[in-house]
């Protein structure tokens, strides 16, 4: 009866069936701290003895590298001084959207109303003299209530193309959470290709054209989220806090007479400026040197955000492109014909910040995006550059 029970089988060792593999190491990004698992399924974890005291300029407080007393230097300043006589603090704001005009990008501010967005954006088509255009965006806003639509003239009896309030310079999109994705669609067009497409007709906008977008943080009710699509062709997502005791003091001082704003405007603001020289600045900012190794800190920034455990989606190629193309802008502002580690962090959590999604876990962890952000550029080794 022992012949029918079966003999027990022992375990055989995995080397003795075959040639020995071994395991496929762990990837290490250098100077990143960061720990690459073999298998890509496997989650990211920072090194426990990554360096602590490694290179970081995120939280500095820093001067910026000032160089040659340009032609486009003088125009910063002299923009700032005039916009600084009607509109008080906000710097990120400021300085962010004058770089994205002047990289032919837009801008997403996310503030609370009453903080004199509309304000800033009229006193910059002033001051640049380009057309100042609005479009408070509600639920029942159409494309056409945007691009414009054909109409018949009872004249010549035919019909011909009347354009909507997006054929101007500077375009506030107010509050543009609160129309649907149809309403949104009608700017992709318009802010990438800078033209309109009617019944197969194509009209181009006149340059420079900037989209300064708004939408309120806090209330949700009868909002519409923008899709991805849409806020990777916003260059930066701006941020506007509340002013210090200071400067809402120095507000009421300049506001509260109950002046006319057209009033103000025309008599205390110059025009400075004109498209025309904005698009030679532009083309002449295009050519400022962004040295190799500083491209590959850009890059390993921009990848690392697809890595970073909190983050379910990270940013796109587009996001590196518009980070050095504002870097180079930022480089001349300050009169540099190169573009140095500085100005990259100065403008990497406004390029990245809408571009990146939190997992779930972060989200019920209440991590932030800019916390996070900031935790990431410091594992990046910054690069040395030698200015000639």
């Amino acid at each position: 009866m022992s012949s029918s029970a079966a003999a027990p089988v022992a375990a055989v060792p995995a080397q003795s069936i075959g040639p020995t593999v071994n395991p496929p190491e762990p990837t290490v990004i250098e100077g990143a701290g960061i720990l690459l698992p073999a298998d890509p399924d496997a989650p990211v974890h920072a090194l426990d003895d990554a360096p602590e005291n490694q290179t970081s300029i995120v939280d500095m407080p820093r001067e910026p590298v000032v160089g040659r007393d340009t032609e486009t230097r003088q125009l910063f300043e002299s923009i700032c001084d005039q916009i600084s006589k009607v509109f008080v603090g906000q710097r990120e704001l400021v300085e962010g959207t004058l770089v994205a005009l002047f990289s032919g990008g837009h801008v997403l501010i996310e503030s609370v109303p009453g903080l004199g967005k509309t304000l800033f954006v009229r006193t910059l088509g002033k001051i640049l003299g380009c057309d100042f255009g609005r479009i408070q965006f509600t639920a029942d806003l159409m494309p056409s209530d945007i691009t414009g639509a054909p109409i018949f003239d009872m004249k010549t009896q035919e019909f011909r193309f009347r354009p909507g309030p997006v054929f101007t310079q500077l375009l506030l999109a107010d509050e543009i959470n609160r129309s649907p994705a149809k309403t949104h669609a009608a700017l992709l067009e318009t802010m990438q290709e800078r033209r309109v497409t009617v019944d197969g007709q194509t009209h181009d906008l006149d340059l420079p054209f900037l989209v300064v977008a708004t939408q309120n943080p806090i209330e949700s009710e009868g909002t519409y989220n923008l899709p991805e699509a849409q806020l990777d062709r916003f260059l930066f997502k701006l941020r506007a806090d509340y002013p210090s005791e200071e400067q809402e003091a120095k507000i009421l001082m300049m506001h509260g007479d109950q002046v006319d704003l057209t009033k103000k405007l025309n008599d205390e603001v110059e025009t400075i400026s004109s498209p025309e020289q904005i698009l030679r600045v532009t083309d002449e900012s295009s050519r400022v040197r962004v040295e190799p190794v500083l491209v590959n800190y850009i890059n390993r920034i921009v990848r690392l955000t697809r890595q970073w455990p909190q983050f379910y989606m990270g940013a796109s190629p587009r996001a590196g492109i518009g980070l050095m193309q504002a870097a180079r802008t930022l480089a001349a502002f300050y009169g540099r014909d190169y573009a140095v580690p500085d100005d990259v962090v100065q403008l990497a959590l406004p390029t990245l910040r809408h571009r990146v999604m939190l997992t779930a876990e972060a989200e019920v962890e209440g991590q932030q995006v800019d916390d996070l952000l900031r935790e990431l550029i410091r594992r990046v080794e910054v690069p040395r550059i030698e200015a000639s």
